[in-house]
């Protein structure tokens, strides 16, 4: 394997019985339906342990799926038997959603060998490979998390970006929430952006099927939506999850000063202390 930061379904399948594999179904609700059940339970690829983005987060904030603490964490791998050293795959049930998001927290955790499986479960479907519905039972594993502070940004973060212009910041809501013209689907946060953010839709790096686009079309896109590869990009998002889709997406792009802020417009947006821009970029 390279650098690369997906991995094809054959790729997934061909490997699928190596010894260090661990492959991980990454879940979260969609904000808009939120008590949407998991898959998991009747369908998951051989052998997937079950990630919950809602639960294996910090349960003292009241910011949603933040991440919690590098010890707490390492308790939640331990007990679903994921280690250091491993070569981790992760999915998630829409294709891509939240398994980016749990690629980047497994990443900032310091988890050397994380990959995205590109398609997620509807492509691994789609191609007719098998599943299962047994709980795997595995041996818990000792992770040491070492939290990388620098791939993750806090509002003060923001606050110094938007004054100093050292980072881009780059939104993925839809174009309607960015300028404000659609209500939050959380309640109780103002409409719009941060001050120098621009927007790229998070679905705008993906293929009618679900998969990445290629390299050089994610340059391309990443590029006409005002943003220099070359120069350090913060990404951002309602709550954190679609912002690191484009955070893979410009890793795939070369991109290498990547920040994600955690809180995200359901915190920058809740508060009355923060300069809110409508409009387009």
């Amino acid at each position: 394997m390279n650098d690369h930061p997906l991995v094809s379904t054959q790729w997934l399948a061909d490997h699928l019985s190596s010894p260090d594999l661990v492959v991980i179904n990454a879940w979260m609700p969609p904000v808009t339906h939120p008590d949407a059940p998991p898959v998991y339970p009747e369908a998951h690829i051989h052998g997937a342990v079950f990630f919950d983005v809602n639960e294996i987060c910090d349960k003292s904030s009241d910011l949603p799926h933040m991440l919690p603490q590098p010890h707490v964490f390492s308790s939640a791998m331990r007990k679903l038997g994921i280690g250091d050293g491993q070569t981790l795959v992760v999915y998630d049930d829409f294709g891509a959603y939240s398994a980016p998001r749990v690629w980047w927290t497994l990443r900032s955790m310091g988890a050397e060998r994380v990959f995205v499986l590109d398609g997620g479960f509807p492509k691994w479907r789609a191609e007719g490979r098998p599943f299962e519905d047994a709980v795997p039972r595995r041996t818990q594993s000792h992770f040491s998390s070492r939290l990388n502070n620098a791939a993750v940004a806090d509002i003060d973060d923001i606050r110094n970006v938007i004054t100093s212009g050292a980072r881009q910041i780059l939104d993925a809501r839809s174009a309607d929430r960015f300028e404000g013209t659609a209500p939050e689907p959380r309640a109780g946060l103002r409409a719009g952006h941060m001050p120098t953010a621009q927007n790229l839709p998070f679905n705008h790096l993906l293929s009618e099927n679900g998969t990445f686009l290629p390299r050089e079309d994610l340059i391309k896109t990443f590029q006409e939506a005002g943003i220099d590869l070359n120069r350090p990009v913060t990404t951002t998002c309602g709550s954190g999850v679609t912002a690191a889709i484009l955070t893979l997406g410009l890793t795939i792009a070369g991109a290498r000063d990547l920040a994600l802020y955690d809180g995200s417009w359901a915190e920058w947006g809740s508060r009355d202390d923060t300069e809110v821009a409508t409009g387009p970029a």
